[in-house]
């Protein structure tokens, strides 16, 4: 299942994180672990945030690579799922 998911993490609390320089790392350990096909980072309703697109097998998944998100960084997450032109093809074939 393809999820996209959008977070937005507090200013505030993750200005430590960006002003000793421990946010990329921090950053790259979760995406790595979610291994996202596409990341998007922007601001999000005036936060620091981004959209992140990944295939899971099962929706439990989600725990074990969502949680860091909430762990370490204080985020909000909101999980959707989507699917890209071939498979909407594939669905609109089969209606």
């Amino acid at each position: 299942m393809r999820v996209m998911v959008k977070f937005t993490i507090p200013t505030q609390e993750t200005n430590p994180l960006v002003e000793d320089g421990s946010i990329g790392q921090t950053m790259q350990t979760m995406i790595g672990n979610l291994q996202p096909e596409a990341a998007y980072f922007c601001h999000v309703d005036g936060k620091r945030g981004g959209y992140l697109v990944a295939n899971v097998e099962e929706g439990a998944e989600l725990v074990t690579k969502i949680e860091p998100f909430f762990l370490q960084l204080g985020a909000q997450i909101e999980t959707f799922p989507v699917m890209n032109a071939d498979e909407l093809g594939a669905g609109l074939q089969s209606l």
